[in-house]
This record gives structure tokens, sequence and C-alpha cells, in this order.
């Protein structure tokens, strides 16, 4: 069962519009590349490949989980390898 809210949903919009987004760091992609949402209105945006806030659109969803996937990847490979040189 919702919770009834006391501020109309307008408001967060009417906010946002004229103070600016706050927006904070929903997911960290990478470490350059990042997803970010609004506290007020839950609008999210992404960095694209200048470093430029973008809004996060479906397709830009599949390049950052795709993105996170190698990256993770690596990261992994990289510390087996670490690892692996540390004992020998």
């Amino acid at each position: 069962m919702k919770k009834p809210t006391n501020k109309p949903a307008f408001i967060p919009n009417l906010v946002c519009s004229v103070f600016g987004h706050k927006f904070e760091v929903s997911k960290k992609v990478t470490y350059h590349v990042k997803e970010y949402k609004c506290c007020n209105c839950h609008k999210q945006m992404t960095t694209n490949s200048n470093g430029n806030l973008i809004p996060l659109t479906p397709k830009f969803e599949q390049i950052n989980s795709v993105l996170e996937r190698i990256y993770n990847n690596k990261a992994t490979r990289l510390q087996e390898k670490s690892y692996a040189s540390s004992i020998s």
C-alpha cells in the first residue's frame, strides 16, 4: 500500500527547473564513467565519451552495462596477474 505524500508531483520538477538538478552518483560504471540521479525529480544522466552529462537512454544503459562488464573482467585479470607475480 502506498503512503500518501504531502507534496504534489509537479513540485520536484518545479524545484529543478528553478534551482537546477541536484545530481548524486547512483552507479559507478568505471573510474571515469558514472550514472547520476537527481534527488528531486529522479532524472537519470550519464557521462558520454567527452565527459559531458547526457540523459540515460536505454542505448546508453546497455553501453554502460557492457562497459562495466569489460572493466570488471580486466580488473579481475590484473588482480590475478599481480597476485601470481607476487607469489613467484
